[in-house]
């Protein structure tokens, strides 16, 4: 039988990088009122990759200086500028069809129809099988979280 004895810090080490992990929750924000640029690296030296309009959610992956690190609901990566986020929340429907409801229940009245890509915004950011969303026509009801990314 073979044994291998790892020293006592890297296993506490791990352990505690893993508990980290496990222990974050996903920090979504949306582009502020004015579009930002998408960097290669957290620098406006870096190469220019996308420019995000207004209202698009992304998920911070982690900040660096005032620089961050974001995943856009493609799953792509890139840096900005923290600035140009806001704590408002958006969602983008990923679904061909997605039903908004009078109420967070499937038998419930359909108030309006969002095509995939529609952008939504999240009205209450309380995680559950329904979220509460408004188009910007003023429409609100309820979708199933699992039709929308950004939450």
């Amino acid at each position: 039988m073979l044994c291998v004895r790892f020293p006592y810090r890297v296993i506490a080490g791990s352990i505690l990088m893993l508990a980290s992990c496990a222990a974050a929750a996903f920090d979504f924000k949306t582009v502020g009122a004015h579009s930002v640029i998408l960097y290669d690296a957290p620098s406006i030296k870096g190469g220019k990759l996308f420019i995000a309009p207004s209202g698009m959610p992304v998920e911070v992956m982690i900040s660096y200086g005032d620089w961050v690190k974001v995943r856009d609901a493609a799953g792509d990566l890139a840096w900005t500028e923290a600035r140009g986020l806001s704590a408002k929340r958006n969602v983008i429907v990923r679904v061909a069809s997605a039903r908004v409801r009078a109420a967070p229940e499937d038998n419930a009245p359909v108030v309006m129809t969002a095509d995939k890509n529609v952008l939504l915004e999240l009205v209450d950011p309380e995680a559950g099988p329904w979220v509460r969303v408004r188009h910007r026509d003023g429409i609100a009801g309820y979708v199933r979280a699992s039709d929308v990314w950004g939450i």
